[in-house]
């Protein structure tokens, strides 16, 4: 598969003051972060792959060719994706993937290193980005695959399944001047 180009075009969403203030920060993805999105994707694939039985190689290339494919769909398929990697003191610790229009904000995807998950990291960045949304009457959709456990985080926030996708819901939250 051909490697794909990059953008490098700021991240169109800013982190909160609160989060900036803690030494978060957002940065436009580069092909030196390859290793670390590969692994990245990898823990996000940990559990499921988990009950296969397959030896540790083969699970290897499985997640390297599904990387591989994910990627190749989000630079080749989606317009105007902003790839952003989350870092804290430096160190990257997650990815934030934003397609925006004028009447909505499509989260393509959001993910943490395992140690940075379950400590509301995630949902302040969420919440920050539904804010954001709100004040400008956008939506807000996202696919979430109906075993990801952060699947409660999104109904907590607001989000509601408008479509079954198979392995995926389609949600989507509305701000409140949108009925």
């Amino acid at each position: 598969m051909d490697r794909v180009t990059v953008s490098q075009a700021p991240p169109a969403f800013a982190l909160p003051a609160a989060l900036v203030s803690q030494g978060y920060r957002l940065r436009p993805e580069t092909e030196a972060d390859i290793p670390f999105l590969m692994r990245l994707f990898a823990s996000t694939r940990a559990d499921e792959l988990a009950s296969t039985p397959w030896t540790p190689e083969q699970k290897a290339a499985f997640v390297a060719q599904q990387f591989e494919a994910q990627r190749y769909h989000y630079y080749n398929r989606l317009e105007n994706c902003r790839f952003a990697v989350i870092e804290h003191g430096g160190e990257a610790i997650g990815r934030l993937y934003l397609q925006e229009t004028p009447t909505k904000i499509h989260l393509v995807d959001i993910a943490l290193t395992p140690e940075r998950r379950g400590g509301g990291l995630g949902t302040a960045i969420l919440e920050a980005l539904l804010a954001l949304a709100g004040t400008g009457g956008r939506r807000v959709d996202i696919f979430v695959e109906k075993f990801n456990p952060a699947l409660n985080l999104y109904r907590r926030l607001g989000f509601r399944e408008i479509k079954d996708a198979e392995v995926y819901w389609e949600m989507e939250w509305l701000p409140e001047t949108v009925s």
